[in-house]
C-alpha cells in the first residue's frame, strides 16, 4: 500500500490502493471506478457548517466522509423525461414558462421524485455531509471555487442585473428569470457544475433547526442527518435543499448555507437535485453498463 498524506487545514490521505486501514477506518478508492458523467470525491475529512454564518449552519465540526461518486451535472429535463418515459419516476415539470428546455435542471419535483429518479439510476440522493463535502472540498472553503465572493462569472444568482444574473425569462414575469442550461459556468472542485447557484438541490437528509440541534445524528463518520436517514422521524417533517439558485443572492450560494422545505415540495417551489453514489453502488452501475 501507498499512502500520500498532506495538510490543507484538515489532515487527509489519498490512498492509492482500493482498501488502506487508518484510524480504525476502511477507505475506500475510486480512483479506478469510472461513471460517466461522475465524478469522485476521496475519502477524508472535512469542515462541515460555520460559526459566524446563518444559524441552521451551526456550530462547525469536522466530519469524516467515505469515498463516493457525484454527478457532474445537475439532473436535466431531458434525463428526468426519459425516465418518466420508462415508468420509473412520474411526472414533473415547473410551472414557470421557459423552465423546459431539454438541457435545463429539472425543476418543480418533489424530494420523493428526486429520491426515485435517483435509485433507479442505481444511485442515492447525496446526503447532506457528502453534498458539502463535494461542495466545499478539505480545506473549509466558502464557495466551491474557493473563498472569492460569488459573481455571475461564477454562478447563476441573483445579482445588481436581475434574477438569473439578469437574463429574462419568456412569457409572464419576466423579471423572475430562470435556470441556465447545465454546466455554463466554470467547474469547480472535482469538476462539479453549478454547486452554486442554477438550482437549488434536495438532499437526503430530514431537517434540524441547526447541527447543534440535531446532535449525535449529525456528527463523526457520514452521518445522515436526523433519524439517521430513516424514511420517518418523529419530530422533522422537512427536507433540506443546497446550493442556491438563480433566483436568490450569493449569500445562499455558500458551501454551507442551508434551506428547508417540505418533502411533498408543497407549496410548490422550483427545487433540483443532483445524485450521488457510494462504491459499491458504482460497482453495480459498472457490471450493469457491461451486459
Amino acid at each position: 500500500m501507498t499512502c500520500i498524506c498532506i495538510f490543507q487545514g484538515i489532515f487527509q490521505c489519498i490512498v492509492q490502493n482500493t482498501y488502506a486501514q487508518t484510524q480504525d477506518r476502511i477507505i475506500q478508492s475510486c480512483d479506478e471506478i469510472k461513471v460517466k458523467g461522475m465524478s469522485c470525491i476521496p475519502a477524508g475529512a472535512f469542515i462541515r457548517g460555520t460559526n459566524d454564518g446563518p444559524l441552521p449552519a451551526r456550530p462547525q465540526a469536522e466530519i469524516w466522509i467515505q469515498s463516493f461518486l457525484m454527478d457532474q451535472y445537475e439532473v436535466t429535463v431531458e434525463e428526468y423525461q426519459k425516465c418518466v418515459a420508462k415508468q420509473k419516476c412520474t411526472f414533473a415539470k415547473a410551472r414557470y414558462a421557459d423552465f423546459h428546455r431539454p438541457k435545463q435542471p429539472i425543476n418543480g419535483i418533489s424530494w420523493y421524485q428526486a429520491n426515485a429518479y435517483c435509485k433507479a439510476q442505481g444511485k442515492h440522493l447525496p446526503t447532506e455531509a457528502e453534498w458539502e463535502k463535494a461542495a466545499r472540498g478539505s480545506d473549509g472553503r466558502k464557495y466551491p471555487w474557493g473563498n472569492e465572493e460569488a459573481t455571475c462569472e461564477r454562478a447563476v444568482i441573483e445579482d445588481e442585473k436581475g434574477r438569473s444574473c439578469g437574463i429574462r425569462k419568456r412569457g409572464l414575469e419576466p423579471e423572475r428569470g430562470r435556470v441556465w442550461l447545465v454546466g455554463q459556468k466554470p467547474a469547480t472542485l472535482h469538476q462539479l457544475y453549478d454547486m452554486a447557484g442554477n438550482s437549488y438541490e434536495w438532499v437526503a437528509d430530514w431537517y434540524s433547526e441547526s447541527y447543534e440541534k440535531c446532535g449525535k445524528d449529525c456528527l463523526g463518520d457520514h452521518p445522515k442527518g436526523p433519524c439517521g436517514g430513516a424514511d420517518h422521524c418523529a419530530g422533522h417533517h422537512e427536507k433540506v435543499v443546497r446550493g442556491g439558485s438563480w433566483y436568490w443572492p450569493k449569500e445562499h450560494a455558500t458551501t454551507y448555507y442551508r434551506r428547508n422545505h417540505f418533502p411533498q415540495n408543497e407549496p410548490f417551489h422550483h427545487f433540483g437535485f443532483r445524485c450521488a453514489a457510494s462504491i459499491e453502488e458504482a460497482q453495480k452501475i459498472l457490471k450493469t453498463s457491461k451486459k
